[in-house]
């Protein structure tokens, strides 16, 4: 069977990349990857982690997401345009108050993360349609599900393209189209590290003291202590993605972290949204002790289960 083409955008770091990499080196040689990236410049890390499959079951190609030039010429470029499966994975990020925050920089964000998946499905979709398969994936987030506090651009972006594909996929499903949205909750990567980086050196005059505080105290604390505990690899969520490609019928939402599905629960249990708010809001602003201290216990159990998976490999165990 010939090898499936995957065009994955947002390949110069991160999940992106740990995807072209998983992807490309798959034994059964079940996939040719395309990772695309918007600067090619920044191209390195890439080729060094892909090793001997770089030119082989991975070719990397120029493509930015907010331009629709970029994306058109990249396609043209692919014989017969064949695309069996487009990852859109390219994004951007933004925290803080939003007073602080010009409506530029947020429309650089739904350029990115809103729009730019938009013009590559409209690029690739009629093909699909034409041959009747073909699966599109979206890296969506958790905080497509759930709003978190201090990133409302973010899940706002993230919101509009789970609404966007929950609309999509009612009608791509007649001519044989797969959608699936992956929601991974925090994944540790340069970009994201990045974000936070920057948050901690931002200028918040123009929001009120305490909101400030609220930011740099509570919200950037809190978000270093989740991400120690719960963060996840890139590695890990190309592993949830390659298995959600190589299902016979691919679900249309996949989280990559069960840690978080009863979070993301609480909105459906109570539908006038006081279940979620009073508890994100105590979480936050009254239990935040408590919420250390299971993050530390999570941490701890995370940490025990990885050193009894690396003793059941060297036994010989899987």
């Amino acid at each position: 069977m010939a090898p499936k083409i995957v065009l994955i955008t947002g390949c110069s770091s991160g999940i992106g990349l740990a995807l072209a990499v998983k992807l490309a080196q798959d034994k059964q040689r079940r996939f040719k990857v395309i990772a695309t990236m918007r600067n090619v410049a920044k191209k390195e890390n890439l080729e060094a982690a892909a090793g001997s499959a770089l030119n082989r079951t991975l070719e990397i190609k120029q493509l930015d997401v907010c331009d629709e030039k970029s994306i058109h010429n990249c396609i043209n470029s692919i014989p017969q345009r064949h695309i069996d499966i487009l990852i859109n994975n390219a994004g951007v990020g933004l925290i803080g108050p939003i007073e602080c925050q010009s409506i530029e920089e947020m429309k650089v964000i739904m350029e990115t993360n809103f729009f730019g998946v938009v013009r590559m499905i409209k690029e690739v979709l009629p093909d699909m349609k034409k041959r009747r398969s073909g699966h599109i994936i979206v890296i969506s987030s958790i905080m497509g599900l759930q709003g978190i506090v201090f990133n409302d651009i973010y899940t706002a972006s993230k919101f509009a393209i789970e609404g966007f594909c929950e609309s999509l996929i009612v009608q791509t499903l007649k001519f044989n189209i797969f959608v699936s949205l992956i929601e991974p909750g925090p994944v540790v990567t340069e970009f994201e590290m990045k974000v936070y980086e920057d948050a901690e050196k931002a200028d918040y005059s123009q929001t009120d003291p305490e909101t400030a505080e609220i930011f740099t105290n509570v919200y950037l604390k809190n978000s270093r202590a989740i991400f120690s505990s719960l963060g996840q690899t890139p590695e890990d969520v190309a592993e949830h993605t390659l298995k959600v490609i190589t299902t016979t019928k691919p679900p249309f939402r996949h989280q990559t972290n069960a840690i978080y599905t009863p979070m993301t629960a609480l909105k459906h249990a109570d539908p006038t949204g006081a279940l979620m708010t009073d508890s994100f809001y105590k979480l936050v602003f009254k239990y935040d002790i408590l919420l250390h201290v299971s993050l530390k216990a999570i941490r701890l159990l995370r940490w025990q289960a990885h050193k009894m998976r690396q003793g059941a490999r060297l036994l010989g165990f899987r």
